[in-house]
C-alpha cells in the first residue's frame, strides 16, 4: 500500500491523509539533524496502518527522540506542553504574558478596567511604545477543540466598552492598539472572517503565517516549563503553582528544586536541558 493511500484519524475524529512531509517537519523542528529525522520518518513509516490515530503517531516519534536526545523530545512536544499547562487557563494567560515581555512589552495579567457600560477582567494588559493592547487569552485543555466566531465576537464587544471608557479619559497618555484574541489551538473560518473585518489581532497555534505562537516561542526560546521530559508531572504542578511558567524562568531560580528536594545529580540533568531549549 502506498503511503499516500493511508488514512489517519485526527484528534477531531475526521479523517485525514497520512503526511509525511507534516510528519518530517515536525521533527526537524525538535532540532534533530537529517539522519536522525530520516531513520525515525523510516521507522514510523513502517508501523503505519489504516486508521491510525495521530495520537499514536505522535507518542512512537516522542519516544524515539526521547531515547536519542532528551532537548528534541521537548521541543517536539511543544504544543502538548501547552495543553499541558491547564486546566484553569490562568497559566496560558502568564505564558502569553512571558511572551510579550521578552518581546518588550510591559503586561499586567488579570488588570481590571472600566468600560463605558461596565466593568470587565482583562487576561493581558501590554503596553510598549506608547500603544497599548487588550488582550484576551482562550485556552483549550484538549486537541481537536478551535474556537469559533463567537469568541472575537465576544472580546469584539468587550474591547469597544473599555476603549470608548478610556479614549473619554484626558489623562491617559497610552493609544489604544487593536483588541487581540490569543488562542492555543486554531479559529474557525468564519471566526479569522470576523476578526480581520472587526481590525481585532488573532494569534493562534500556527497564525499568523511564520508568526504564530509556535513560531515565536522557536524564535525566542521561551518553552513552557512543561516541555521538560525531566521533570514530573508533580513537580511542573509545584512550579506552575508559583508562577513560573517558562523554561528561562527556572532557569535564573533553580532554587524552585531545591524546594521540590531534587537530587544533586538530577538537578544537574534537568538544569542542562533547560539551558538547551533556551539557547536552542
Amino acid at each position: 500500500m502506498e503511503i499516500k493511500e493511508f488514512q489517519v484519524i485526527k484528534s477531531s475524529g475526521e479523517r485525514a491523509k497520512f503526511s509525511l512531509s507534516k510528519l518530517r517537519k515536525s521533527l526537524q523542528r525538535s532540532g534533530a539533524d537529517e539522519s536522525l529525522v530520516n531513520q525515525i520518518v523510516g521507522q514510523v513509516r513502517d508501523e503505519l496502518y489504516q486508521g491510525i490515530s495521530t495520537k499514536e503517531i505522535y507518542n512512537r516519534a516522542f519516544t524515539l527522540l526521547k531515547k536519542k536526545k532528551s532537548v528534541f523530545a521537548s521541543k517536539y512536544k511543544l504544543k502538548k506542553a501547552i495543553y499541558e499547562l491547564g486546566p484553569t487557563g490562568f497559566p496560558f494567560e502568564k505564558f502569553v504574558a512571558s511572551i510579550l515581555e521578552y518581546s518588550g512589552y510591559l503586561t499586567e495579567v488579570g488588570k481590571m478596567m472600566q468600560g463605558a457600560c461596565i466593568k470587565h477582567e482583562v487576561d493581558v494588559f501590554a503596553k510598549k511604545n506608547g500603544m497599548l493592547a487588550i488582550i484576551e487569552c482562550k485556552f483549550h485543555g484538549e486537541e481537536g477543540r478551535n474556537c469559533n466566531v463567537k469568541v472575537p465576537l465576544y472580546i469584539h464587544s468587550r474591547y469597544n466598552d473599555i476603549k470608548s471608557h478610556w479614549e473619554s479619559q484626558k489623562s491617559n497618555t497610552f493609544t489604544m492598539d487593536k483588541g487581540w484574541v490569543v488562542t492555543n489551538t486554531r479559529f474557525t473560518k468564519d471566526a479569522i472572517a470576523f476578526g480581520k473585518c472587526a481590525d481585532l489581532y488573532l494569534l493562534s497555534w500556527d497564525a499568523p503565517k511564520n508568526d504564530g505562537l509556535k513560531d515565536r516561542i522557536d524564535r525566542l526560546g521561551l518553552y513552557p516549563i512543561t516541555v521538560s521530559t525531566l521533570l514530573s508531572k508533580r513537580e511542573k504542578q509545584f512550579l506552575l503553582s508559583r508562577d513560573v511558567v517558562l523554561c528561562r524562568q527556572l532557569l535564573s531560580d533553580s532554587f524552585f528544586l531545591d524546594h521540590l528536594e531534587v537530587s544533586e545529580p538530577r538537578k544537574g540533568k534537568i538544569m542542562k536541558e533547560l539551558q538547551q531549549l533556551c539557547n536552542s
